[in-house]
């Protein structure tokens, strides 16, 4: 049987941060240049390759902290967070396991298909390499799993901002959805990234501050890991401890669920098919800074770990059995709880500012994605083909308005869950990893027919589900924790979808060879042999020293949390 768990509340009322003149200004300044942004990126919006994907022309280090910022979403701060305070020092894994490896894949590997192939989706690119029945179901699961995700940013802002600030949900909603809604409409995806990038380092500055001082308040690394091994014994402080198959953990999954649930299935499905993040990449002005994107990304997304998951740690240590019914709060509320215990105004102002503005990063990424996909792979293929450019303009911008309607009315989905990162990683097993199985296949297998990859998606998706909601929630097996589930689903799902669509192309025709030029490994097309860039042979400009330095660097930071 699963853990029972309470019934989650929203955030401790007692959180209301004591906020002043000074914080609402930091905040109103923020918004002001937001929406700058937005107004100055709208002059180089003249085509859809402009309002989709920035006209290709961004240089790498804008769309690689683009691309780390549109992960960092105030649902990764927050369930990050939440992680650490329910589970401990197991958090590590969803970054040097469950991210690096992934990431580094998608730069070294992916990014010469996705970038060379001259796609403007990841799901048209399923078009190119299967059939239009593949393609469709790729963008209408996409679309869907992008609204649900930006709802959970819009429902997690609602009831951060309610209880910090004391807004009404509906207008922590309709500020924040606004806002995205405005500077997406004007300036398309650069306004997105450009940002995105000033929301990399607000959210740095508001999460430095809460790392330091909660530090300081238990005494110090020393001070923290003796108290959580007194309260949660010794396995809570480390990454690998109690992980051996049959142990119990607090994680509830054992060594072989992370490195293959989470470390190869959920991870890879993630990071290399999840167009949200792809988009970036695919914005770059060349190959080699679409390759370099993913990776210039990895190294901040090694060390932003410890921003995260302290915090969850420290408040962990400071309340007995935080997050539990008993406690008063909920694992959501480890950030909160620190900014009001520990935060000056002023500096106060700065936190909930990067806060707003991680939500709005995580919402932006989905809304900008879902608008790419929904018009391009849905719309102008499906619905109202052959129109001109200037008609695809301004549909982009109705449905982003749409989708913006759409999030804010799946935002409260997100309610069932007292850990939104689980809520994530369910969705993630149900969309990601059903679509990541038909691409390694297609990519790395000639024989893959077109019809496998419908048939494939489909069977891992249903899979997955089947096993969460059936045999899981039903209790016919087993697990722990909401997160093992998660692990087993993924597992699950990538298994159904390979065996079917082996057992599919096996009884169907093949795609001709000729088609298969540049999606499939081993093959060129001419966009993936273009000449380097002058100045490129610069050792940080070359993708396979990037690559592999931020897997070996991600490799020797476990080394201190494995015993």
């Amino acid at each position: 049987m699963q853990t029972p768990t309470y019934a989650p509340t929203p955030l401790a009322a007692e959180l209301r941060l004591p906020t002043n003149w000074l914080d609402y200004t930091i905040l109103a300044i923020y918004f002001v240049v937001v929406l700058g942004i937005g107004f100055a990126a709208r002059r180089s919006v003249k085509t859809s390759l402009d309002f989709f994907l920035s006209g290709r022309s961004l240089p790498a280090w804008i769309t690689g902290l683009a691309f780390i910022s549109a992960n960092l979403a105030a649902t990764e701060i927050l369930g990050m967070a939440a992680n650490s305070a329910q589970y401990g020092a197991y958090t590590v894994h969803w970054y040097w396991v469950g991210a690096i490896p992934a990431m580094v894949f998608l730069g070294l590997v992916m990014m010469p298909f996705y970038y060379g192939s001259k796609v403007r989706s990841v799901p048209e690119f399923l078009l190119l390499r299967f059939d239009r029945a593949a393609h469709l179901l790729s963008s209408i699961l996409f679309a869907f799993a992008a609204i649900l995700i930006a709802g959970v940013n819009l429902y997690a802002l609602a009831i951060v901002v309610e209880a910090l600030l004391g807004w009404p949900q509906w207008v922590a909603i309709v500020v924040a959805g606004a806002f995205v809604l405005a500077y997406i409409t004007l300036g398309g995806l650069s306004s997105a990234i450009y940002n995105e990038v000033l929301q990399f380092f607000v959210i740095l500055a508001a999460l430095i501050p809460i790392t330091i001082l909660g530090l300081k308040k238990v005494g110090g690394w020393g001070g923290l890991t003796h108290k959580l091994t007194a309260a949660h014994g010794p396995d809570f402080t480390t990454a690998w401890g109690g992980t051996g198959i049959g142990h119990a953990n607090p994680l509830g999954a054992n060594w072989l669920t992370i490195v293959l649930g989470l470390g190869f299935v959920l991870s890879f499905g993630y990071w290399t098919t999840n167009f949200a993040e792809v988009q970036r990449a695919l914005s770059a002005k060349n190959l080699s800074a679409g390759q370099r994107t993913p990776l210039i990304a990895a190294y901040p997304k090694i060390f932003i770990v410890f921003l995260v998951m302290i915090p969850g740690l420290v408040a962990a240590a400071l309340i007995p059995k935080f997050g539990t019914a008993g406690s008063g709060y909920q694992y959501n509320d480890a950030i909160p709880f620190l900014m009001q215990e520990l935060l000056p105004n002023g500096v106060l102002g700065i936190a909930v500012t990067g806060l707003l503005a991680a939500f709005m990063a995580g919402m932006a990424a989905n809304v900008s994605s879902f608008n790419t996909v929904f018009t391009n792979d849905i719309w102008a293929k499906y619905v109202v083909r052959g129109r001109e450019d200037a008609y695809y303009v301004r549909f982009g911008r109705l449905i982003t308005a749409i989708g913006v309607a759409a999030s804010v009315g799946t935002a409260f989905l997100a309610s069932s869950f007292s850990n939104i990162m689980s809520y994530l990683q369910t969705l993630f097993s149900f969309f990601n990893v059903p679509m990541f199985v038909v691409f390694i296949v297609g990519m790395f297998w000639k024989r893959a027919s077109a019809k496998s990859g419908f048939w494939g998606l489909l069977a891992g998706t249903v899979t997955a589900m089947v096993n969460y909601f059936v045999f899981y929630k039903k209790g016919i097996i087993s697990i722990p924790s909401d997160q093992g589930a998660n692990f087993v689903s993924a597992i699950a799902g990538f298994v159904a979808g390979a065996v079917v669509m082996v057992a599919v192309s096996l009884f169907t025709e093949p795609k001709p060879a000729q088609e298969l030029q540049g999606l499939v490994y081993g093959t060129r097309s001419p966009g993936m042999s273009e000449p380097p860039a002058e100045g490129d042979d610069a050792w940080y400009r070359k993708p396979a020293l990037l690559g592999w330095g931020a897997v070996v660097l991600a490799a020797a930071c476990y080394i201190p949390f494995s015993f």
